[in-house]
This record gives C-alpha cells, sequence and structure tokens, in this order.
C-alpha cells in the first residue's frame, strides 16, 4: 500500500499532504492501509443539531438542484488554502479549510496541520492571506480548527445536514488539489458508501488513527483537497473531504492497491489490462462541527487537545517487528530529548511511569500535555544502560 513516512519528531504527527521539500524528508497521503470495510455501529458520531455549531455558516435548506458551475460559485468564497510549514522537515505542505466565522476561524483537517510551527491561510474571496493560530484538534477524528490574525468580513461556509446523506447522492468535492492555491479544484461525482472506517497509518513511527463513519465517494479527492468541502447538489457542505485511495482492477480481475494522496499499487500477470478507481473519503459535516464545538468551548479530552502543543523531540524509527519499547532515529537538536541525551539507537520504554511499545502510544501520552508540564522518560541507550529523566516539555508543532 503506502510508501513509508519519514522519521519525524514526536509532538510532530507527520503531515499527510505532500510537502514541498527542500530536503530529502519524504511525506505520503493520509492512507487506508487496509481494507476498507463498512462499520455501522462503529466509532460513534457526535450527535449535533442542525446547523448549530458555534460560528457555523447558516444551515441551507433550498433543496434547488444546481450545476457543478453553480455549486463552485456558491461555495468558493468560504474555503481557504491553508499552507504549513513544517521547520523540522524543512519542507511546506498544503491544505484546504472551511471559513465558519467572519473573524478568521476555520475547519480543518488535524493532519493539514500536523508537524507545522507555522501556519498561514489565504482567504479564496478577497486573496488577503492570514497568519493562523490552532486552537485546537482532535487527531481520533482529524479535526483542527484555527484562527485568522486580523481578519473581519469573511464569507462564511454554508453548512448541510450529513445524517441525511444517502448512497447515490451527486457530490461535488472542492479544493487546493495539487497545492497550487487560487481557484479551488472542482471533482465530481457521488456517495459509493456510508459509516466506512479507515486506518490513517505512518509505517515508520508505528503510528496510526482509526477513522470510522466516513462518507464514501468516488469524487476524485487529489493531494492538498484534505480540509476542503464535500458538497451535495443544492450547494450545501455535507462532509470534509480527508483521505482517498486506489483500487486496481487488473484484467477484471484481480487484488488491489490502497495508496494515499498520489499513491498507487497493483498487483497480476504482466499485459493485463489495468483500471484505477479511486474512492474518496470525508468526515461528515455533523461530526465535525461537533468536534470544532469542543473545541471552541475549551474542552480538552484524551483525545482532543487545546492551544499550543508540548513537544519533547523524538524521532522515532520503524517499529516493525519490535515488540518492546520505541527504538529512535535521533532527537531534534535544541529540544528537551536532546538535551536528556537521548540519541539515534536507544529505546525509550516508558513515560511517566507507563511502558509504550509504538509511536501512537507516545503521541497518544502528549495529547493532553502543554508546554512547561513534566514528563518522566525512561529509555534504554545503545550500550544497554537505562536512564530515566525528567523533563519540561517545550512547545512545539502542531498535533
Amino acid at each position: 500500500m503506502s510508501e513509508p513516512f519519514a522519521q519525524y519528531p514526536y509532538g510532530a504527527y507527520p503531515t499527510p499532504e505532500p510537502p514541498h521539500r527542500r530536503r530529502g524528508r519524504h511525506a505520503l497521503g493520509l492512507t487506508a492501509t487496509a481494507v476498507v470495510a463498512a462499520a455501522v455501529g462503529a466509532g460513534a458520531v457526535v450527535g449535533l443539531s442542525h446547523g448549530s455549531a458555534s460560528g457555523a455558516g447558516a444551515a441551507a435548506t433550498s433543496k434547488e438542484v444546481l450545476s457543478t458551475a453553480q455549486i463552485a460559485s456558491r461555495v468558493d468564497p468560504g474555503i481557504v488554502d491553508v499552507t504549513s510549514t513544517l521547520g523540522y522537515q524543512d519542507a511546506t505542505a498544503k491544505g484546504t479549510g472551511i471559513v465558519l466565522t467572519s473573524n478568521g476561524e476555520i475547519l480543518t483537517n488535524n493532519h493539514v496541520i500536523n508537524g507545522a510551527t507555522s501556519v498561514t491561510v489565504t482567504d479564496i474571496a478577497n486573496g488577503k492571506t492570514y497568519k493562523a493560530t490552532v486552537v485546537g484538534y482532535d487527531e481520533s477524528h482529524d479535526i483542527a480548527v484555527l484562527q485568522l490574525s486580523g481578519a473581519s468580513g469573511l464569507t462564511t461556509a454554508t453548512t448541510g445536514d450529513s445524517s441525511t446523506v444517502a448512497v447515490g447522492n451527486k457530490v461535488v468535492a472542492l479544493g487546493n488539489a495539487g497545492g497550487v492555491d487560487g481557484t479551488p479544484a472542482v471533482a465530481a461525482g457521488s456517495v459509493t458508501g456510508l459509516n466506512q472506517s479507515i486506518t490513517a497509518s505512518d509505517e515508520s513511527s508505528g503510528s496510526s488513527e482509526q477513522l470510522s463513519g466516513l462518507i464514501e465517494t468516488n469524487a476524485d479527492i487529489q493531494p492538498g483537497d484534505s480540509g476542503g468541502p464535500l458538497v451535495n447538489e443544492h450547494g450545501q457542505i455535507i462532509a470534509i473531504d480527508t483521505a482517498a485511495s486506489t483500487n486496481y482492477q487488473l484484467g477484471g480481475n484481480g487484488g488491489n492497491g490502497f495508496g494515499g494522496f498520489g499513491g498507487n499499487g497493483s498487483s497480476g500477470s504482466s499485459g493485463s489490462s489495468q483500471e484505477a478507481t479511486t474512492q474518496g473519503y470525508a468526515i461528515p459535516i455533523d461530526t465535525a462541527l461537533a468536534v470544532a464545538k469542543q473545541i471552541e468551548a475549551g474542552q480538552g479530552t484524551s483525545t482532543v487537545h487545546i492551544g499550543a502543543t508540548a513537544f519533547l523531540g523524538l524521532y522515532i524509527a520503524s517499529s516493525e517487528g519490535q515488540t518492546s519499547g520505541v527504538t529512535l532515529a535521533g532527537a531534534a537538536q535544541g529540544t528537551p530529548a536532546a538535551a536528556a541525551g537521548l540519541a539515534e539507537g536507544d529505546v525509550v520504554t516508558a513515560l511517566n511511569g507507563q511502558s509504550v511499545t509504538s509511536g501512537t502510544q507516545i503521541q497518544d501520552a502528549l495529547i493532553s500535555l502543554h508546554p512547561g508540564d513534566k514528563v518522566s522518560i525512561t529509555w534504554t541507550d545503545t550500550s544497554g544502560q537505562s536512564h530515566t529523566a525528567t523533563l519540561s516539555l517545550t512547545t512545539g508543532p502542531s498535533a
């Protein structure tokens, strides 16, 4: 399926938006890493009364059927381009966002801002670029809320009701496809599944997130579309574009490959005809707005982080075949981990007295913490000697 991510510093979950790199680190799209299966009842959708999220655009009630061009004309002004500077990776990443309030509250995917040391947002309607701060994020739902600095009078998005979506409904995906910025790209399609589940995975670090309750579409969602709107034929936003995979049919039979944005895979005998179909996945707008409302209220949980991200500065090596501890690829210069002497080849065995065996567990342990908090870390160095130190967390990249 996917190519591996590079080893990124923990506190900085690798962004699945393809970055424009100045050096050799590699990032890939959010991917479906296992056969996507219907998950009716799995990953319960957070309830929210239609259109009631604080600051969200008024819910539309029109049943007028619009053309694709009409949909784009109505929805584009409520869309923004998101640029994340990934300082520890010497790269930038592109995504999309949706305007929730006229003073610049933006809804996007968490993975769009993963690893960002700074974020800028360009409003499609007025063409202005703003500095953005991360209000909060929820990795378990892949949702983040940004706040633009100095914004006013922005055109807000108009949301629909994702509980009414049905298989076969016509939809249009809009976003910053290819990271080229400017007028959002348009991809028309239909809903092909409901309540779908995928795994968003970093194969190098062993980190992964299960995303459930997703809307599946055959609209051609592309790199950079993440965080953008999936819109029904009435011009109402019914979901947030989040992931895509490609299924390769060879000779009318034979296997499938799952890849991230821009990824691919194939199997079968040489000389067979090959036909690729793309499945896109989107977070229902009711779910996204419920999470945004929680973030707006400052209600942190074991999965929802509010404010600045706590940072250790660990680079995680591949965990493939590893059954105990988490092997490091190094520590980012100038971070608490580096100051404590952690280095390439060391194996982290516990955080705050709790054993860790994967990058996911390290990530989860940091979600509820903030800069200035202290954490106890236990590791074994390359000579086999065990160490324990208490570190003060610093401010790091988003998520």
